[in-house]
């Protein structure tokens, strides 16, 4: 039996190669970004919640971008980010409150469908899209060295610019947001950071990053 992550995956893989069967050209991304702190919590009783937040950081990444016409492409992108997350919680009536700084890395594979806009001369170019897919949370509690991980849907947004310093070679940058859906908390176990006693409830993230990167145009021949 496949897992659900290794079903994502595939799923995603599929969308992806249909959207190449027109092709005007490909393009590699690379991308690097500062994600901003988020905050999260989750109060399921008065004597069992949790809040903190997931520090801000660097953000890198790449994707395959495929240019299905001349101004609409659809990418498939990987994204990671290692940081910290501060969490003060109470886990039950017994239990007195507790902080751990938690480290955590947050993997997004996503699919991503754009809008592209060029100017007269062709060297500027806008972008807007939106983008599915899912994250892989990993948790890992310094305190006690119990680790655990999740798999949830997430969705983004992004809008930006390339500036084209060559006919192959372009500057991006762009602003983006990415939230994953009741992702911390559950499978995650705030709390303990491991299997046994944790808190049960959940809380959606919200990332949003400024950054931008390199793309480079592979033309296909026709």
């Amino acid at each position: 039996m496949r897992s659900k992550t290794e079903w994502c995956v595939f799923f995603m893989c599929v969308l992806f190669v249909a959207g190449n069967v027109q092709a005007q050209d490909i393009r590699a991304n690379l991308y690097g970004a500062y994600v901003f702190d988020d905050k999260i919590d989750s109060y399921y009783s008065s004597s069992t919640y949790y809040e903190g937040k997931i520090k801000g950081g660097l953000q890198w990444g790449g994707g395959i971008e495929y240019m299905v016409r001349p101004l609409y492409g659809v990418e498939l992108l990987y994204l990671r980010q290692d940081t910290k997350a501060p969490t003060v919680y109470v886990r039950d009536l017994s239990s007195s409150i507790e902080e751990t700084n938690f480290d955590i890395a947050l993997n997004y594979i996503m699919l991503g469908g754009a809008r592209h806009l060029l100017s007269s001369n062709g060297k500027l170019e806008g972008f807007g899209g939106l983008m599915a897919g899912m994250v892989i949370a990993e948790l890992k509690n310094p305190d006690n060295g119990r680790e655990a991980n999740a798999t949830k849907f997430s969705w983004g947004v992004r809008l930006g610019g390339i500036a084209w310093a060559s006919e192959s070679v372009g500057i991006k940058v762009q602003a983006q947001l990415l939230s994953a859906v009741q992702s911390m908390g559950g499978g995650l176990y705030f709390g303990t950071g491991g299997a046994g006693a944790g808190v049960s409830s959940y809380s959606t993230i919200y990332q949003f990053s400024l950054g931008g990167g390199l793309v480079f145009k592979f033309p296909i021949e026709k």
